[in-house]
């Protein structure tokens, strides 16, 4: 029989009234009153009258152009699970370059999807750095509350208080000790690292969480996050594989049939699809990361999925989900964790994706047009400059190291204990060594990042290296990927 809740709270009190000790009447009628609201108090009650200060978010969609849809879809996706939550637009700083809404391709022109059957996200999503303001400076200026360093956009930063909570959510491509931006260059897990550690110092805020998706995103905190500021971060991946797009053209469940690129990416719509179907103030952290890691694996088939990883603070993970994401007075009834999802799901390489988004295009495209001519072009010449990057780091390799030695030592991979590199400074030399002379390395070239690690790891001079480059390409034209108009990734 169901039982309303306030009434038999009510019912018990008036019982307990009368079955007390004569004692407990003699501390007077404050004493008595406190004993009432102890009576009729909740563990809920009790632990929501506890909580004090202010939800904080950021939102970061760290790609642009029509073939990485997901990304922005995840987060606009993200901010609507926020706002239904209850945490307020003003803390709340979405990062995005906003070309996928209105874009041409897009067959529903101002809607955004997350989902197969899923309603609109995009709606009421606020513009606070958009376009060339998506970049990491921005992001390490709103982190640390600096309005005088943020460079256009909103202005809007996370002015955050001793007793706030933090949540970040970033989806895009990565690669071994990087993550990507839009705008040119990439996030450096060190400068990321370092902005952390700052924010720590300045004693702003409580505890932060953080959900990272990207290809190799353990790789940014492996070696390198602390376990003394108060954050506790997942991630989609490892330091040493891909993560995965899905709800793609050609899988199942499949977008809608007029869509042409995939609409979410695996790890992020576990997160987000677990935190909608169940009661925030009930689950924990740790049992949202235990679901999303089996999710994410595939149901362990992780030829298909990845390996969901935990840095920093983990006894964090013991708080409520709600504590960071708010609370849906929807899901009141729904279970703290229960796991709906229990099947396989179809899944592409991030890499590859925008490989299929072009593959996608070029088939529905009239037979014989120019338009489909252009396209059958952009993905030969995609292909062709990741043969070239691919081609010219296995040369550099031979020339720095010798034949027998040269991949074994590109491709090493280190302690986990250990971060990648253990000069950052010169990291970014040999990437922009490499592009100067060999192209940009894309959001495909990425992966590469521990090669230019090891180079560095071993002790290889500039000097050297920039020979090794000129060897490898000096026959090479850039022509679109010439990191003088796309800028360089450090």
């Amino acid at each position: 029989m169901a039982v309303n809740g306030g009434l038999f709270h009510l019912t018990l009190a008036l019982l307990l009234m009368v079955t007390l000790p004569l004692e407990a009447l003699r501390g007077g009628r404050a004493g008595w009153l406190n004993r009432w609201d102890l009576l009729i108090k909740t563990p809920v009650e009790d632990h929501e009258a506890e909580e004090k200060g202010t939800r904080w978010a950021v939102l970061v969609a760290g790609s642009s152009g029509f073939g990485n849809y997901r990304h922005q879809a995840d987060v606009c996706h993200a901010y609507q699970i926020l706002k239904r939550g209850g945490l307020k637009e003003k803390n709340i700083v979405v990062f995005m370059h906003d070309d996928i809404a209105m874009n041409d391709l897009n067959p529903r022109r101002g809607v955004i999807i997350n989902h197969p059957k899923g309603g609109d996200v995009y709606a009421g999503v606020p513009k606070d750095y958009t376009g060339e303001h998506v970049t990491a400076e921005n992001l390490y200026a709103v982190l640390l509350g600096d309005k005088s360093a943020v460079k256009g956009g909103s202005g809007k930063v996370v002015d955050s208080k001793p007793n706030d909570r933090i949540f970040l959510y970033y989806s895009d491509h990565g690669g071994p000790g990087v993550l990507g931006m839009p705008n040119m260059p990439f996030l450096y897990a060190k400068d990321f690292i370092d902005v952390l550690k700052k924010k720590h110092a300045s004693g702003t805020y409580k505890e932060m969480v953080m959900y990272i998706e990207a290809c190799e995103s353990g790789s940014v905190f492996q070696g390198l996050m602390p376990e003394n500021l108060n954050i506790y971060v997942t991630t989609a991946s490892n330091a040493v594989e891909s993560s995965w797009g899905t709800y793609c053209p050609g899988m199942e469940p499949p977008p809608p049939p007029e869509y042409i690129t995939c609409l979410g990416d695996l790890y992020s719509v576990a997160w987000m699809e677990d935190s909608e179907t169940h009661n925030l103030k009930k689950e924990t952290l740790n049992q949202q990361y235990q679901k999303v890691k089996l999710r994410t694996s595939n149901y362990n088939t992780y030829n298909a999925g990845s390996h969901v990883m935990e840095y920093g603070n983990k006894s964090i993970k013991l708080e409520k989900v709600y504590q960071y994401h708010g609370f849906d007075p929807a899901t009141e009834n729904f279970p703290p964790n229960k796991f709906h999802f229990d099947t396989q799901m179809e899944v592409i390489n991030q890499r590859d994706a925008d490989i299929l988004f072009l593959w996608q295009r070029y088939k529905k495209t009239k037979d014989g047009s120019k338009k489909k001519t252009e396209i059958l072009k952009e993905i030969t010449d995609s292909m062709t400059h990741r043969i070239h990057l691919d081609g010219s780091m296995n040369k550099i390799g031979v020339f720095l190291f010798g034949p027998e030695k040269g991949p074994a030592i590109l491709n090493f991979v280190r302690a986990q204990s250990l971060p990648i590199v253990d000069d950052w400074g010169c990291l970014k030399s040999m990437v922009r060594l490499f592009e100067t002379h060999c192209g940009s390395l894309t959001q495909y070239g990425m992966k590469h990042m521990r090669e230019f690690a090891n180079i560095c790891n071993n002790g290889i001079s500039q000097s050297a290296m920039e020979e090794a480059c000129l060897a490898a390409c000096h026959e090479h034209n850039s022509g679109l990927w010439n990191p003088s108009s796309r800028g360089y990734s450090a």
